[in-house]
């Protein structure tokens, strides 16, 4: 069974994802909160699998409680989505850096949303390649955010750097495999070797290393 713990300051925006959730048969609400104080509150009470976190909300927002909820060691097995109005939202970069696991817009069809829960809690990041590239794009082109490599970059072979690259381009391990010349379980396992050296929760915080180490533009 998949806990989902709903964060919206808009009543009835949890009220349909509440029925939404409770309606599949290998998932569960377990908590509900209206701010980022409450939602990391809950978090720790109900110890979801996956958080369905808006990011605008009054007092401590999204951004602060995905912060929060990915430095908690307590909860290093809960998983962020972040639901946004924008497909590039000012704040979807900085959610990712904290720990979410990626990003959904608010008007994403029903099974899209559930299908999305399921992978994250899974394990997988919920990264699109076309809305990787935005994300990344608005990154680079911030003149406040230098380059800062990873402290255990070195440890990474030039096969794994040239992975990382792409995987911060937003390609998948299939189009990785295709790209170099390899089969998907080469690739995979180049990608999986590359997270455990880095740290890296899930894909999705790949992708920040990726760009903040200068692997990828």
């Amino acid at each position: 069974m998949i806990n989902v713990l709903l964060v919206d300051d808009q009543d009835l925006v949890r009220i349909g994802l509440r029925a939404l959730v409770d309606s599949e048969d290998d998932m569960t609400c377990v908590g509900e909160a209206s701010d980022g104080l409450a939602a990391v509150g809950a978090a720790k009470e109900t110890r979801p699998d996956v958080v369905l976190m808006d990011i605008r909300m009054p007092g401590v927002d999204g951004l602060e409680a995905t912060r929060r909820i990915g430095a908690d060691p307590d909860l290093a097995d809960t998983r962020v989505i972040v639901l946004t109005t924008f497909e590039v939202d000012e704040y979807v970069f900085e959610a990712l850096r904290h720990g979410a696991s990626g990003f959904l817009l608010k008007d994403t069809k029903p099974a899209e949303l559930l299908r999305a829960i399921r992978l994250v809690a899974a394990g997988e990041a919920l990264l699109s390649p076309s809305v990787t590239r935005k994300v990344v794009r608005e990154f680079v082109t911030q003149s406040s955010r230098p380059v800062k490599p990873h402290p255990y970059l070195h440890t990474l072979t030039d096969r794994e750097r040239e992975v990382v690259g792409l995987v911060g381009e937003g390609l998948s391990n299939q189009e990785i495999a295709e790209r170099l010349v390899v089969s998907p379980a080469t690739a995979r396992t180049h990608v999986s070797r590359a997270m455990t050296k880095l740290g890296a929760r899930d894909r999705a915080q790949l992708v920040v290393f990726a760009y903040q180490s200068g692997l990828a533009s």
